[in-house]
């Protein structure tokens, strides 16, 4: 019972435990390797090494980690998928090693004095940033230790999920340190050799000077320039690596028929708002009234500038309280608005109060009785109000300075506060107010002598968006378009007789969820499903909708192709003519300029082409980028390898053809410093191991993804 009440006493710690558990990113814990078995058959989402990763675990661990939190669904099981990878070969790897975490290092990461990263990132002290809140991990602590979870569950003081959040919080720990303890092997193991030490020195200590010409790519027009398949497939040959990818990719090309309102449409919202202004006008309760007819109350009073342009006039100079204009058209929607009130308000007003909190029934009924007692001793001079805001107020912006604010304008404070503040409220009187933050005593010191003219309004409003029946029609025609071409090639030529733009994607993953301009949805994550089924030139047997993000009403068909299929490897050139095209045609242009170019002096080919001859001075071979030249590292190489005064050979780069003579190159003085560059050396190697370790094995790993099985 002594538990119970130690429960009772601190159960806002474990309320706001479990709100910072199921919230974050505590993740994915249950994916312990040793846990990863299990999965067989039709159940397995993937294997890692041969360890299978089980579904059912993984949609219980996405379940913990992002039930109710929003978000794209399909990136957050992207994220819990990476996890799950580095979790298990984390794991194999220490065990491979003879790495494990201790109960007594278990204990010191959890509680203390070793805090993991996991703790210290969810355990922050709210009343210090930035240090571990001790007071709470001690009262977790206490509940494990005493081992009477049960009981406080079942009296409702402890969520149930508790006891499997904390276990799958420990697996996050001891992932964690695994991963650091790697980290460290690693780190420690790295090692700079004299030679490399010596090489980095000179990258840094033997800048050249040189001055170039550079001929342009557009020297050449496009149209002079032929490009064969063999050029592309020498090109794809010379950029292997650049151009390799690990897994297949499928190509979409897709017609997008867009839904647009309709005259009718427009008309039909339009008359559909006139309708409603008679009872707008009669309605005693407008905030019932816009509610239930999609509008929208603003309880502020408001300036000209806060109302639209559109109507500003109207309000202002023309209509009485209780009036209501419209419909008229204001941006994409037809709206009404309804003036409530109208009062010429001081610009800006001083106050103090005293603010006692509150956010139950009862702490509201406790918080007035307060409030009251407050009243009365300052009514009866018993205390002054800066001694009683300093002492008693729970707002921390103003208690301090005797619960006092100065020069506030309209609208800063929440309604009931500006009520009085600037319209009910007489100077130097007390007012008791409620509102969303608890019980106030108000005072109100002076208003200034500027005053300007707010109003109070309410508004019917219907965006203009096509309607139930112009969205089938335009679904319709979709659905039609697929019924009449069957295969890519009809596709194409019969949306260029309609005026139908094609649009391609991206080369796409069997897991990707996006689809070029389309956005991430679940029609597009089945775009791609559909293309990992289909053959090339295929089209979509469906017509796929996608939904305007603020209305929800389907503001696009679309109707879909597979443009390609890339296997593994290099890819064709039929897949990636288009995205390598530019490159190709600047290798050969770069191949005739050289030719052109070889044999010439600098200032023959700047007077030849119409350019100049352009300097650089202290170039290092460490710079990637230098002012004036950019990007251009095979010109950058040459200098370094031309002897003082001696002219290169032409030189294709990235923007253009090249040409260079060093003019200053000196002797490179021997390093006298050599144990401090390795040291330096050395440390830029190990700060990369922490995020590029885990990512190498994940590369290097033996990794079955099923993933578009399920998803």
């Amino acid at each position: 019972m002594a538990l119970i009440g130690k429960i009772r006493k601190n159960s806002w710690i474990l309320v706001v435990l479990i709100g910072i558990g199921l919230a974050g990113f505590i993740v994915m814990d249950m994916t312990s390797s040793s846990n990863l078995g299990g999965g067989v058959g039709n159940l397995t989402l993937g294997e890692v090494d041969g360890v299978k990763l089980d579904q059912q675990r993984f949609e219980r661990a996405y379940s913990l980690v992002y039930a109710n939190s929003g978000g794209n669904v399909y990136n957050q099981r992207d994220q819990l998928w990476n996890y799950f990878l580095e979790e298990a070969l984390v794991k194999e790897e220490a065990e491979n090693l003879g790495l494990s975490v201790s109960n007594t290092e278990l204990a010191s990461l959890e509680f203390g004095p070793n805090y993991s990263p996991v703790i210290m990132a969810r355990f922050q002290n709210p009343q210090a940033p930035g240090q571990i809140d001790v007071n709470q991990l001690n009262q977790i602590k206490q509940l494990i230790d005493q081992g009477d979870l049960t009981t406080a569950i079942e009296t409702g003081q402890l969520n149930p999920q508790f006891p499997a959040y904390w276990r799958y919080q420990r697996e996050e720990i001891v992932k964690s340190r695994l991963q650091t303890k790697l980290n460290n092997m690693v780190s420690k193991a790295m090692y700079t050799p004299t030679w490399m030490a010596e090489m980095g020195f000179a990258e840094e200590n033997h800048p050249v000077n040189f001055v170039y010409v550079k001929v342009p790519f557009d020297e050449i027009d496009n149209a002079d320039v032929s490009l064969s398949d063999e050029d592309y497939s020498a090109f794809l040959k010379e950029n292997e690596s650049r151009y390799e990818v690990d897994e297949e990719t499928r190509v979409l090309d897709y017609v997008v028929f867009n839904v647009a309102a309709t005259a009718a449409d427009s008309a039909k919202l339009q008359e559909d708002i006139e309708e409603l202004v008679p009872k707008f006008a009669e309605s005693t309760n407008d905030s019932a009234f816009v509610l239930s007819n999609q509008g929208l109350i603003d309880p502020r009073f408001v300036d000209r500038q806060a109302v639209s342009p559109v109507v500003a006039d109207e309000v202002f100079l023309n209509m009485e309280v209780g009036e209501v204009y419209g419909p008229y058209l204001d941006g994409n929607s037809y709206k009404a608005v309804k003036l409530r009130d109208k009062v010429v308000m001081a610009d800006s007003a001083d106050s103090r109060h005293i603010l006692l909190s509150a956010t139950t029934p009862a702490s509201f009924d406790e918080a007035e009785k307060r409030i009251d007692s407050l009243k009365l001793v300052l009514e009866s001079g018993a205390a002054s109000f800066d001694s009683l805001a300093l002492k008693f107020s729970q707002d921390p912006g103003s208690s301090s300075n005797g619960g006092k604010y100065e020069a506030t304008p309209p609208n800063q404070f929440v309604p009931e506060y500006n009520q009085v503040l600037f319209i009910t409220g007489q100077l130097n009187r007390l007012y008791k107010v409620r509102t969303s933050y608890g019980w106030h005593l108000i005072e109100v010191l002076s208003r200034s002598s500027t005053t300007t003219e707010r109003v109070k309004v309410a508004y019917l409003q219907k965006a203009i968006e096509p309607s139930k029946d112009t969205q089938n029609d335009v679904f319709q025609q979709a659905s039609q378009f697929i019924g009449s071409n069957q295969s890519i090639d009809a596709v194409k030529e019969s949306a260029s007789a309609a005026g139908l733009a094609i649009e391609s994607s991206l080369p796409l993953k069997a897991n990707d969820y996006q689809v070029g301009s389309l956005g991430a949805t679940e029609d597009a994550r089945q775009m791609v499903k559909w293309a990992y089924t289909a053959n090339a030139g295929k089209v979509s047997p469906s017509v796929y909708a996608f939904q305007d993000p603020i209305g929800y009403y389907d503001n696009k068909y679309v109707v879909a192709t597979l443009a390609s299929v890339q296997k593994a490897g290099l890819p064709s050139v039929e897949t990636i003519k288009s995205e390598i095209e530019q490159q190709v045609m600047n290798k050969k242009k770069g191949e005739q300029l050289a030719s052109a170019l070889t044999g010439k002096t600098l200032g023959a080919v700047a007077a030849e082409y119409q350019t100049q001859v352009d300097s650089i001075t202290g170039a290092k071979f460490s710079q990637s980028f230098l002012t004036g030249l950019g990007n251009e590292p095979k010109v950058v190489a040459t200098a370094f390898n031309l002897e003082q005064g001696q002219l290169s050979a032409p030189i294709v780069g990235e923007t253009g053809v090249y040409m260079i003579k060093t003019t200053l190159k000196p002797t490179l003085s021997a390093p006298n410093n050599l144990p401090q560059i390795r040291q330096t050396m050395s440390s830029q190697a190990r700060a990369q191991v922490a995020s590029r370790l885990v990512q190498g094995m994940v590369k290097n790993a033996d990794v079955d993804d099923f993933r578009a099985r399920f998803y």
